[in-house]
C-alpha cells in the first residue's frame, strides 16, 4: 500500500493538502509563488479528424508550472472523443494560494466556451492521470488549479497547456481562444491565522483515504465559497442540501465506509455548492438589477410628477389669464352700460323739457296706448311678478325658476303663455337680460337668458323683435350681503317695449313747455 504524506492542516479545510508522498508546505510555502494573472491565451485548436486513428499532443507548463508537462491521446469516435492525458511535475497546487486544491482538465472551443472534463490527483511522485469522453470536436486542452473539481469556469491559475507535436493528426488552427476566467482571489475564505504545517505532525494515509479526504476537502472550499458569494440568502435550500451531503460524507469517512462512497457523496456535496454559488451570484445580479430598475422606475415617476406639476401651474395661469379677461370685458360692458344708461337718462330729461300739450287725436292715441299697456301689465303680473317703468314692462324671472341653467317645466309654461301676448300685439320688442350676484355665476346668467330666448322665439315672437342680454353683475338689486340678497340679484329680466304701448309708463304723464296765461292762476 503506497503511504502520502497528508497535512493536518488541511482539516479545517484551508487550502493546503500537499502533492501525495511530499512533505507538506508551510503556510509561508503555501503562498501563490507567481504574480502573473493570465487572461487571455492563444491556445492551437485541434479539429480531430472523425475516425481517422488515435492522434498524439503534448502539455506544456506555463510560467506559473514550467516544469509540468504531459501528453494525451485523443481519438474520435462515433458520437465522442476519447482523452487519454498523462501529466508530470503536478506539484501541489496549495503553492498558487491557500484556496486552490486540486486540478482541472478544460477544453475549450475556438469559441470560448469552457468545459470542465475532470479532476488531476497526482500521486506521490506528482504524476496523474485522466481517461474522459467529450462530445466535442474542436477544442484546446488546458489545466487550471481550483478550489474544488465542481467548478464551472475555469480560474485564470493556467498551469498546463497542449502543444501540438508534428505527429499530430487533425486541422490544426492558431485560434484566439478568450476564454472567460475567474479572476485571482475570486475564491475567497477566512482561513484565520494558525496557519502552520510541519513534517513532524503531518500523518501519512494511503492513496484511497487521500483522495477521499481530498473531495471531503474540496466539499467544505465549495460549500465556504458559496457562503461567502451569498448562498445562505439567495440559495439557502440548495446550500443546505450540499451541507446535509457532506455531513453524510464525512460520517462515511469516520466510519470507514469505502473510499467510492465518501467520494461520490463528496463530490456531489462540492456540485451542489458550485450551483448555489452560481444561484447567489445570478440572485446578486439580479437583485442590483432590480434595484436599478426600480431608481429607474422611481425617477421617471419623479419626472412624470415634475411635468404634472408644470401642467397643473401652466393651466393655472391660463386660468388667471383667462379670468382677467373676462373682467375686462364685463367692466368694458358695464361702462358701456352706464354711459347708454346716461344718455338715455338726458334723452328722457329733454323729452320732458320739451313736452308740450297733445292735440286731441293724439292724446285719444297716447290713451288707447296707455290702456294698452295697463292690460297688458295686469295680464303679465298675473303670470309673473311685473313692473310698469320707463323701460317697458319688466317681468323677472327669478333663480328658483330654474334648474342650474335650464328652466323649470311651470316657469316654461308660463313664458309661453308670455309670448303668446307679445306675439298677438305687433310692434312690440322684447329684451331678455341675464344677471347674476358674482362673476362665476356670470357664464349661467347669459345661458339663462338665451334659454328665455329661445321660448319666446318657439311661440312665435318674431326673431328680429327678440335680443337677450348677459349683464352678469352690473345691475343688482340689492348688496350681496346675505344669501337671500345673492338669490335676488340672481334673475332674468323680461323687458316688452313698443310702439302698440307706448314710452311712458302708466303712473307718469308729460308737462306742458308752454307758459300759462298771465292771471290764469296756474303755475308754471
Amino acid at each position: 500500500m503506497k503511504h502520502l504524506l497528508l497535512s493536518s492542516v488541511a482539516v479545517i479545510f484551508i487550502g493546503v493538502l500537499p502533492a501525495a508522498g511530499q512533505v507538506p508546505p508551510t503556510r509561508q510555502e503555501a503562498q501563490p509563488i507567481y504574480n502573473v494573472t493570465v487572461i487571455e491565451r492563444s491556445v492551437k485548436a485541434i479539429n480531430y479528424q472523425y475516425r481517422a486513428g488515435p492522434t498524439k499532443i503534448d502539455f506544456r507548463g506555463t510560467v506559473l508550472l514550467p516544469a509540468g508537462k504531459g501528453e494525451a491521446t485523443v481519438d474520435s469516435r462515433r458520437g465522442r472523443t476519447e482523452i487519454d492525458a498523462r501529466f508530470e511535475n503536478m506539484t501541489a497546487p496549495a503553492r498558487f494560494g491557500r484556496e486552490y486544491l486540486t486540478y482541472t482538465l478544460w477544453a475549450i472551443t475556438p469559441e470560448g466556451a469552457a468545459r470542465n472534463l475532470g479532476e488531476i490527483v497526482p500521486n506521490g511522485s506528482d504524476r496523474a492521470s485522466l481517461h474522459v469522453t467529450t462530445d466535442l470536436q474542436a477544442f484546446g486542452l488546458i489545466v487550471t488549479a481550483e478550489p474544488y473539481s465542481a467548478a464551472r469556469q475555469p480560474s485564470d491559475v493556467v498551469v498546463v497547456e497542449n502543444q501540438v507535436r508534428p505527429d499530430t493528426i487533425g486541422k490544426i488552427q492558431p485560434i484566439e481562444v478568450k476564454y472567460a476566467l475567474m479572476p485571482r482571489g475570486h475564491y475567497t475564505l477566512d482561513l484565520g491565522s494558525n496557519l502552520q504545517a510541519t513534517a513532524a505532525d503531518a500523518p501519512k494515509v494511503s492513496m484511497d483515504k487521500y483522495e477521499a479526504l481530498l473531495e471531503i476537502y474540496e466539499a467544505q472550499n465549495a460549500i465556504g465559497i458559496a457562503r461567502t458569494a451569498g448562498a445562505g440568502k439567495y440559495a439557502a435550500s440548495t446550500l443546505e442540501k450540499a451541507q446535509i451531503l457532506l455531513t453524510e460524507a464525512q460520517h462515511l469517512q469516520a466510519s470507514k465506509s469505502p473510499t467510492s462512497i465518501i467520494v461520490q457523496d463528496a463530490r456531489e456535496a462540492a456540485q451542489t455548492a458550485e450551483d448555489a454559488r452560481l444561484i447567489a451570484e445570478r440572485g446578486a445580479q439580479d437583485e442590483k438589477l432590480a434595484a436599478a430598475q426600480s431608481e429607474a422606475a422611481q425617477a421617471q415617476t419623479a419626472q412624470r410628477e415634475a411635468q404634472a406639476e408644470l401642467q397643473a401651474a401652466r393651466a393655472q395661469a391660463e386660468a388667471a389669464r383667462a379670468q382677467a379677461d373676462t373682467e375686462r370685458t364685463a367692466r368694458k360692458q358695464a361702462e358701456a352700460d352706464a354711459a347708454e344708461a346716461h344718455q338715455q337718462a338726458e334723452r328722457l330729461a329733454a323729452t320732458a323739457q320739451t313736452a308740450v300739450q297733445l292735440p286731441p287725436p293724439q292724446a285719444q292715441a297716447a290713451g288707447e296706448k296707455t290702456e294698452l299697456r295697463n292690460q297688458l301689465y295686469r295680464e303679465m303680473n298675473a303670470l309673473l311678478p311685473a313692473l310698469d317703468t320707463p323701460r317697458g314692462l319688466v317681468m323677472t324671472v327669478g333663480d328658483a325658476a330654474f334648474n342650474g341653467s335650464a328652466l323649470r317645466d311651470a316657469t316654461a309654461s308660463q313664458l309661453m303663455r308670455v309670448a303668446a301676448l307679445v306675439a298677438s300685439h305687433q310692434g312690440l320688442r322684447v329684451e331678455v337680460d341675464g344677471l347674476a350676484d358674482s362673476e362665476a355665476a356670470s357664464v349661467m346668467s347669459g345661458q339663462r337668458a338665451d334659454a328665455v330666448g329661445r321660448i319666446l322665439l318657439s311661440q312665435g315672437v318674431p326673431a328680429e323683435a327678440v335680443s337677450t342680454r348677459n349683464l352678469g353683475t352690473s345691475r343688482p338689486l340689492v348688496a350681496n350681503s346675505t344669501p337671500a340678497n345673492r338669490e335676488q340679484n340672481r334673475r332674468v329680466e323680461i323687458v316688452v317695449s313698443g310702439e302698440p304701448i307706448g314710452n311712458l309708463a302708466s303712473w307718469d304723464r308729460t308737462y306742458s313747455a308752454i307758459p300759462a296765461p298771465v292771471g290764469s292762476g296756474k303755475r308754471d
